[in-house]
């Protein structure tokens, strides 16, 4: 005999108690968002509908099912239904003779109709009414005791168990999990000149460091070497990600970071210029000298409440937080450093520090961060790594005081404006290079080739994107950035180095495919307007460097995306004299 056919009585009589005939776990419980943004359930007596509150309170028994007028035959409760009101009687129906089978049943009236039934059971019992309970009823169910007996002690075990768990869960919430993730990117680089290419860096060793500064000549024009000698690269960068949360709503990042690229453009730019034009972000090592693998980003991240989340750590990276833009991400977006953000932003890529960012309602985001300069891929001997050097530490080194607001009116438009003050020390004696935002690369001395002290700088920066047709949607950056340059030599006066810079854009979302991504960027990384005379490097003859970037984001797997795209910089290193530099890269990007 088929169990599950012996039981369907018994499943159609309780489902049957209460005058309702459909009631469903959906009916008898409603979620709602707690204070922690978890989910909550709240119990069917809390709740109350336009229904409930209709209901008259007086019922009226019935003695056959067919008095009440809304019960058909075809309702999928009818022979439990009859066998309730015509042989146990013990359901009642409203004084209009309607049952409502599909109300929602309240706890109060399921309370009521189980007393009702079980009150008449109990009276046939004592009564031993042979006519109404069978003695045959007794012995099935008897019957069906004996049988089911097993299983009933092994259902019975397993609510046990799951009661057990249930509690578990409850006092736990959550275990500690670790998760790993990765990037993996190959990166086939070339870079082609028109012409020599003038770049202003040392003689020594023929002019071939990107990092040594130039030397003022006669009437202080600093030292200029001709380049155009460079061949194609295949590199790879990498990045793997340990996440781990303690609580569910908390994360320690740990990203470890490998690589060997040297873009080709770098063997054609100014000193301080390295990997400033031309150059794909995720074309580099990432590392230090003599470095295999490094800590990118090390931090804890942790809600203090449902608005406020803060970020802490020794190694936390500036543009997660900062300058976002839906169409320069690096990732899916443009390519190159001079369009990933703003060239004027910011003197600590990664630095020890908090930042706070805080959802004032669903428009209007606050985040503010103070980072000691803490960069993996600057050499700690060159000057680097302030935050852990107790001689500078997390207050006397590099460091950058940040506020950006962002405005969100609908999910198509985003703008962001972001302020940062920023304490530079001077590399080798020279104000900008690596940490010298937002003197976007290059060098500053006193404007005689000697060495300056520690400066403070502002920079200004307007960000936005807008999604105009989910197929197209233009972007634009605003930069404005002034440093203050105070000479070791007493006699010499100092000043102000003011820069601007701007990157306007159009972006093809899905072009060509779901989910690729085409972008074409115009950007002007740096238009000196005060100050020039303290430029060793970046001043060039005047000129007015531009860079313009096509790139296509084109997923071939969930996990596999190609990415070629192409460069050309006019008035290279800010020389009008210079010819352009044509750069092409095809990246294949791998994650897991």
């Amino acid at each position: 005999m088929n169990k599950r056919l012996l039981l369907a009585p018994a499943a159609a009589w309780i489902a049957s108690l209460g005058f309702a005939s459909s009631v469903s776990a959906e009916s008898a419980i409603e979620q709602k968002p707690a204070a922690d943004g978890m989910q909550r359930f709240a119990p069917l007596s809390q709740l109350e509908t336009s229904e409930s509150k209709s209901v008259p309170a007086s019922v009226s028994q019935v003695t056959s099912v067919s008095q009440l007028s809304d019960v058909r035959p075809t309702d999928w409760a009818f022979q439990a239904l009859q066998s309730l009101v015509e042989r146990y009687g013990c359901i009642a129906g409203y004084p209009d003779r309607t049952y409502r089978g599909n109300r929602a049943l309240t706890r109060y009236e399921f309370a009521a109709g189980l007393n009702a039934c079980l009150d008449r059971v109990n009276e046939l019992i004592a009564a031993a009414t042979a006519d109404l309970v069978k003695k045959e009823d007794l012995a099935t169910l008897q019957k069906l005791q004996e049988e089911f007996a097993a299983e009933l002690a092994t259902l019975r075990g397993r609510v046990d168990a799951l009661e057990a768990k249930v509690t578990t869960l409850e006092k736990q919430q959550f275990s500690t999990t670790t998760k790993l993730t990765g990037n993996v990117w190959f990166n086939l680089t070339g870079a082609f000149p028109s012409g020599d290419i003038t770049a202003e860096r040392s003689p020594a060793g023929g002019g071939n460091s990107a990092f040594a500064p130039p030397v003022r000549g006669a009437g202080g024009v600093p030292s200029r070497v001709q380049r155009r000698n460079v061949n194609p690269t295949f590199s790879y960068y990498t990045f793997l990600n340990l996440t781990t949360s303690f609580t569910g709503r908390d994360q320690l990042v740990t990203q470890l970071v490998s690589g060997n690229g040297n873009s080709p453009a770098n063997q054609l730019v100014s000193s301080g210029f390295f990997n400033s034009w031309g150059t794909p972000f995720l074309d580099q090592t990432g590392l230090p000298p003599n470095s295999g693998l490094a800590i990118r980003e090390l931090f804890y991240s942790f809600p203090l409440n449902d608005a406020v989340r803060v970020v802490v750590g020794p190694r936390v990276n500036f543009y997660r937080h900062f300058d976002q833009n839906r169409f320069t991400f690096y990732l899916t977006g443009t390519s190159s450093f001079n369009s990933n953000g703003s060239t004027l932003s910011n003197a600590v890529d990664r630095g020890s520090g908090a930042v706070v960012a805080w959802n004032i309602n669903k428009q209007l985001r606050l985040t503010a961060a103070y980072l000691a300069e803490n960069t993996e891929f600057l050499n700690s001997a060159a000057g680097f790594n302030t935050s852990s050097n107790p001689a500078r530490g997390l207050f006397k080194g590099t460091n950058t005081l940040s506020a950006e607001l962002a405005y969100a009116p609908s999910p198509s438009f985003n703008f962001r404006f972001l302020y940062t003050r920023s304490n530079l020390d001077p590399t080798n004696g020279f104000a900008g290079g690596s940490a010298g935002e937002p003197l976007p690369y290059g060098f500053a001395d006193d404007g005689f080739g000697g060495r300056v002290r520690e400066s403070t700088s502002d920079a200004f920066i307007a960000n936005f994107d807008w999604l105009i047709t989910p197929r197209f949607g233009i972007f634009g950056r605003y930069s404005y950035g002034r440093t203050n340059i105070n000479p070791v030599n007493p006699v010499r006066a100092g000043g102000d180095v003011k820069v601007q810079s701007f990157q306007a854009g159009l972006g093809f979302p899905d072009l060509g495919k779901k989910g690729a991504l085409g972008v074409i960027s115009f950007v002007m990384p740096h238009d000196y307007i005060d100050g020039r005379e303290f430029l060793l490097s970046g001043g060039g003859d005047g000129g007015t460097q531009y860079d313009l970037e096509v790139s296509y984001y084109y997923p071939l797997t969930r996990n596999i995306a190609i990415v070629p795209s192409f460069y050309a910089i006019f008035n290279a290193n800010n020389f009008e004299s210079n010819p352009t530099v044509f750069v092409g890269n095809v990246r294949t990007q791998f994650s897991f």
